[in-house]
């Protein structure tokens, strides 16, 4: 009997285990702690939004900026900061001659006249494993500043094979509802909410 309460107990931590994310601890970086800027050339910012219940229509940004301030002991402790000018985005409307579409989707479903910066500065960065954690941070979108979660991975850090600088590799996800910000251009019609994917390097400043 004693046996087998044993082996219940080992069995409920086992069930628990994926679930318990504060067990979760990121493995520490064989890079130098400091700042992080972005290696423009290697990053993307993209977004889709949900068009007539049909499709999911996909623009980016092409103006925008990033830093992180890494601590590879404690990765945890690193911070991130982003700025993106909204009037970057790019939609690849294939009719450019009849109206320019991007400055549609920038003046209004982002507000870019009244609000010319959308601005992201962590606050908190939990890990889910050893690559991965969820990043919480201030998004400031249109003049409103809101808390957004983003998963993010950790692809790779590591001397630059070309460069010969520290370097790291980002991915990240997430998504918010853009009335929560004061977005309702054409809501309904087209999706509340927005989805991001991120793709990032950074080189030792």
């Amino acid at each position: 009997m004693k046996q087998i309460r044993s082996m219940l107990v080992v069995a409920a931590f086992a069930a628990l285990a994926p679930v318990t994310p504060l067990l979760a601890q990121a493995a520490p970086l064989s890079v130098p702690a400091g700042e992080y800027v972005l290696e423009k050339t290697h990053a993307s910012l993209t977004w889709k939004i949900n068009h007539l219940g049909l499709s999911y229509y996909t623009a980016r940004f092409t103006g925008f900026d990033a830093t992180i301030n890494l601590d590879p002991k404690v990765v945890t402790n690193s911070s991130v900061s982003v700025t993106i000018d909204p009037r970057s985005v790019k939609t690849d409307f294939p009719f450019p001659e009849k109206e320019d579409f991007d400055k549609v989707i920038a003046e209004k479903v982002l507000m870019a006249g009244e609000h010319p910066t959308i601005t992201f500065q962590s606050t908190s960065l939990k890990a889910t494993g050893k690559t991965t954690g969820k990043l919480t941070g201030n998004l400031t979108l249109m003049g409103v500043t809101k808390p957004v979660t983003l998963d993010v991975t950790l692809n790779g850090a590591k001397e630059h094979p070309m460069r010969k600088v520290p370097v790291l590799g980002v991915s990240a996800t997430g998504s918010f509802k853009r009335s929560d910000f004061g977005s309702n251009f054409l809501l309904g019609p087209v999706g509340d909410e927005i989805t991001v994917l991120i793709e990032l390097e950074f080189l030792k400043k």
